[in-house]
């Protein structure tokens, strides 16, 4: 007997502007009707403006279920991510950042990540100072991430990032920025914690699935690449995630996401 599941919807890449007014609230009222949780994958707004945020917040009004959120590069951009984060956290949204949160007795550990690129082809921080700031940008990120995964202590995890921890699912985007795309120093603290999933967008042109060394399923969620994938259907997937075995003890050592493509069943 299965136990108790959960149901996440998923999405990125919204790019919320301040004539976006009336463009999501169908779309999450869907997810409402759809999923128990919601995480959203970064690049919330278009250019990181409070005003932005104010549009996006009154589209968060149609939503009926809880919701988690990262920043994305995009909310960075005009050096107000403080007040966008404050928007939106006021909306009821919550907005991580190195942080975690429960939501229907799934953790949800969250951070932007970094670039910084992937395996053997990683950056070094080696050479110039720019170069070593960067590194030491990514190692930060990852840092975070690992003390978001130590706060929690729910029987599934679900990693949440903007930047991908791994290469498969930035395939398909120009070879020349993958380093920009995601760093594979955020799969290391994936590796130490029992994760169910990771979602990530900000790969317009990825891939929508891969895995970790671990065999940590990974899924971007960017929309213009799910509006392009699964065009008559709305942009998010819903993963069903089991809190418990099948004897009703959380087991944290083998965590089971049902589905791969659940999204075909609950969000046509």
């Amino acid at each position: 007997m299965a136990g108790p599941v959960v149901r996440i919807a998923a999405l990125a890449d919204l790019h919320c502007t301040k004539l976006s007014q009336g463009a999501f609230h169908s779309l999450f009222a869907r997810v409402g009707e759809s999923a128990d949780i919601l995480v959203i994958a970064g690049d919330l707004t278009d250019n990181g403006l409070p005003e932005e945020a104010a549009v996006l917040a009154r589209e968060l009004s149609a939503l009926r279920v809880p919701a988690a959120a990262v920043l994305g590069n995009h909310d960075l951009q005009s050096g107000r991510s403080g007040e966008v984060a404050q928007i939106l956290s006021a909306a009821g949204l919550s907005v991580l950042d190195g942080d975690a949160c429960e939501l229907q007795g799934v953790g949800i550990a969250g951070v932007k990540g970094f670039g910084g690129g992937f395996g053997r082809y990683a950056l070094g921080p080696w050479g110039e100072t720019m170069i070593k700031q960067f590194v030491h940008e990514a190692v930060d990120e990852a840092l975070k991430l690992e003390a978001a995964f130590a706060r929690l202590r729910t029987p599934r995890v679900v990693a949440l990032l903007h930047y991908s921890p791994i290469q498969q699912t930035v395939e398909g985007e120009p070879l020349e920025i993958y380093p920009f795309l995601g760093s594979s120093r955020l799969e290391e603290p994936i590796g130490r914690y029992p994760v169910s999933l990771v979602v990530h967008g900000h790969a317009h042109r990825g891939r929508l699935e891969g895995r970790t060394k671990n065999d940590v399923p990974v899924y971007n969620v960017s929309m213009p690449l799910l509006t392009r994938t699964f065009a008559d259907r709305p942009p998010f997937r819903v993963f069903e995630v089991e809190l418990t075995d099948a004897s009703g003890a959380s087991d944290r050592s083998t965590p089971v996401v049902r589905g791969r493509r659940v999204t075909d069943a609950v969000a046509s």
